[in-house]
């Protein structure tokens, strides 16, 4: 009787030991979901807010590093010109003239020069649109001029006058005191339909004997700074502005200006007194935390509580090399990160407590369902464990069940049919190798092929780079010197005149005079500076006709679709092969016939088509150059190496260049296979056999064209391409 207790005590219902389980878990499980959840929603507050705090001050640094480098790198770009002669001090009028067309590439409100004499000039923006022009000499009073300047920056009338002194204005004497570029101070204006403020910036100059000669200066307007801060997306929600150490407001993200009109007169605020409470409480509540602005060295994460929401602020120190030091700050409230997460924390729980309620009720019935019939699926298991696999489980009203009886008593023949098809399997994955391998065979031959078309597109873009920078190098002093001739052929006529009218009026010559000219041959000499002077121009003229085309073949590296001169492209390309053509040593020169129609601007990728004609004429002169190779010099002459170009029109819609040469001609075979990639009959290493390739994918894909090539074997080639006027881009 006591054991019967015993083992009654010890043993549980099946039911309750599926139900306690299970309840427990799933109850374990929702509570630690919530738990988890709930830290998480803080924890990803904390790290949202770090996240927005670090990617706005980033953002917003690198805008202050970009936007105020602006005012010294034009600063150092007018010292520089000064310093190399660029520029002439004393010519105020063409310094206020370059002043003013630097204006209109560059976003400031004031360039200017001021010297040592007294002098200065400049040009500035003082109602913030229009582009003046100021000149002061260096005697008072009424010393200085505004002028109105017409569309292409020359003076038209003189809008006031007034009275300065270079040496009592802050903006010149300020950084020669510093004697290197520094801000000098920031500025307020108080136009007529404007009010702003900007910050000045200066860099003392020195001539070639490393002597003071004055500063260039600029000025940069500051309230775009504020338009900045009110385009960052956390301006929505939070606040950013900046301001210096000593609290003075620069920018803010706010409608409310940095300064107040009193009296008409611009005052700049503090950002403890901007009339916007957010900024003035976040910038009082920082100054109670650090005492004095001017002892936060580091970013520092603040959490305040402004008008009983938590806020996060960020306040980092921002500085540059020229002396600006600045305090940038960053606040969002709590709320614009907690309403999604306090959303989503309470349908987790309401989630969590109907998973638990249905999860309970679901083990309940699960267990009353299982309880009876798995005493017979235990000794099923533990007969197919067994081995015996012809063991057959009996029916119940559990589909599951039934379902898993089916397929214990499926599994003998289930297992023998796996094998069978393991094998046919087995003859599949053979062929789909084999396949794969014939698969990827062709894509390694597309690879080889796209793999050479992007070299030579790079050689071409490489040498479109190299021919661009010497044409720019060269252009330069070539115009210079071309500007110069003008005016040295006006200034000699001038001496020469001069000399003629002294012969005229004093007849009586001195003596040493009289040997001198005849040393010098003066008549000789006058007559010869005109032909040496109208010899040089066509020297200039010259070389800015070949600049002109070495600036053309340049566009190889262009992608731009665009109409242009197709003669100017064949042009420039026979320029560049200008060495090849040339006689040599081991060749006569090749002759080039052009015959150009009149073609019509053409719709195409210059660049692309100047690669084309780049690869036809030098293969054309690689033909010649073997014929002269194989035979002599002398032999050659009887037959000179030519090439013919011709250009027309074809049936109003088309345009034909057809490039000929005399050369040896090729074969059928290897005619028929000239556009193949990777075919070349040069020898190794001379050729990738791309280059026909391409053009013929340029012409046909590109370009909607055709490129055909005739050549009889010793009676020379000739390809021509034929490409629409108009273009329908792809």
């Amino acid at each position: 009787m006591k054991e019967h207790k015993s083992s009654k005590v010890k043993a549980f219902p099946l039911q309750m030991v599926l139900i306690v389980p299970f309840v427990v878990q799933i109850f374990a499980a929702v509570g630690l979901v919530g738990y988890i959840s709930f830290k998480n929603g803080q924890k990803a507050v904390q790290e949202l807010a770090d996240q927005l705090m670090d990617r706005t001050n980033s953002i917003v640094e690198q805008h202050l590093n970009s936007y105020l480098a602006i005012p010294h790198k034009v600063n150092q770009i007018n010292a520089d010109a000064i310093a190399m002669g660029l520029l002439d001090v004393r010519d105020r009028q063409t310094l206020s003239k370059y002043f003013w067309k630097l204006m209109q590439a560059y976003d400031l409100t004031y360039i200017g020069i001021g010297l040592t004499t007294g002098e200065g000039a400049g040009a500035a923006r003082y109602d913030g649109k229009t582009i003046t022009i100021d000149d002061w000499g260096a005697k008072l009073p009424k010393n200085g001029k505004n002028y109105a300047t017409d569309e292409l920056g020359n003076r038209t009338i003189i809008n006031n006058t007034f009275d300065y002194n270079n040496s009592q204005e802050t903006w010149y004497s300020e950084p020669i005191k510093a004697g290197k570029p520094i801000w000098s101070r920031i500025y307020s204006w108080n136009g007529d339909n404007d009010s702003y403020i900007t910050a000045a910036t200066g860099r003392p100059i020195y001539d070639a004997q490393n002597r003071l000669i004055g500063m260039v200066g600029a000025d940069i307007h500051l309230l775009k700074l504020s338009k900045f801060l009110q385009s960052l997306d956390v301006s929505r929600t939070g606040q950013v502005f900046i301001m210096e150490r000593n609290g003075m407001l620069i920018a803010n993200s706010s409608n409310y200006q940095p300064f107040a009109l009193v009296n008409q007169q611009i005052q700049r605020l503090r950002a403890t007194e901007i009339p916007d409470p957010i900024v003035k409480a976040i910038a009082q509540n920082i100054q109670q935390q650090a005492h004095r602005f001017e002892s936060i060295n580091q970013r520092q994460k603040l959490h305040f509580k402004l008008q009983g929401e938590t806020n996060f602020v960020y306040v980092t120190p921002w500085h540059d090399e020229y002396g600006l030091d600045w305090l940038v700050v960053v606040s969002v409230p709590e709320k614009a990160f907690m309403a999604n997460i306090n959303a989503n924390n309470k349908t987790t729980i309401a989630l969590c407590m109907t998973a638990l309620a249905v999860a309970i009720f679901i083990g309940y019935l699960t267990s009353v369902w299982i309880t009876q019939p798995i005493l017979r699926m235990k000794l099923a298991s533990q007969a197919i464990a067994s081995g015996k696999l012809d063991q057959k489980v009996d029916t119940n009203n559990i589909q599951e069940l039934n379902i898993l009886a089916l397929a214990f008593n499926n599994m003998a023949q289930q297992l023998s049919e796996s094998f069978t098809a393991l094998e046919v399997s087995k003859a599949e994955l053979e062929d789909r190798v084999e396949e794969r391998t014939a698969e990827l065979k062709t894509a390694l031959s597309e690879l080889q092929r796209t793999q050479a078309q992007v070299i030579q597109s790079e050689k071409m873009s490489s040498l479109g780079q190299l021919v661009a920078g010497v044409a720019h190098e060269i252009n330069n002093p070539v115009n210079f010197i071309h500007g110069n001739i003008a005016h040295l052929n006006e200034y000699t006529q001038d001496l020469l005149r001069m000399l003629h009218l002294y012969q005229e009026r004093y007849p009586d010559t001195d003596s040493q005079i009289q040997a001198l000219a005849e040393e010098i041959d003066l008549e000789f000499m006058s007559e010869d500076m005109q032909k040496m002077l109208s010899s040089m121009k066509m020297g200039t003229d010259r070389i800015r006709s070949i600049v002109l085309s070495l600036r053309n073949f340049s566009r190889i590296d262009e992608s731009e679709f665009k109409a242009v001169n197709i003669h100017e492209g064949i042009e420039s390309t026979l320029l560049i092969l200008q060495h090849r053509l040339q006689e040599q040593p081991e060749h006569p020169a090749i002759e080039v016939i052009r015959d150009y129609g009149d073609l019509p601007p053409v719709e195409c990728y210059p660049g692309k088509l100047n690669q084309v004609f780049m690869n036809i004429l030098l293969n054309a002169i690689d033909a010649l150059d073997e014929v002269n190779i194989q035979g002599t010099y002398v032999q050659h002459r009887e037959n000179l190496s030519r090439i013919t170009i011709h250009t027309d029109v074809i049936d109003t819609q088309w345009v034909e260049i057809a490039i000929a040469d005399n050369g040896p001609g090729m074969s059928v075979n290897v005619k028929n296979r000239i556009f193949d990639p990777f075919f070349t009959t040069k020898p190794v290493g001379k050729g990738t056999g791309m280059g026909m390739a391409i053009s013929y994918q340029i012409i046909t894909e590109k370009h909607g064209g055709k490129l055909d090539c005739f050549s009889t074997q010793g009676q020379g080639t000739e390809l021509k391409i034929q490409i629409p006027i108009q273009q329908k881009i792809l």
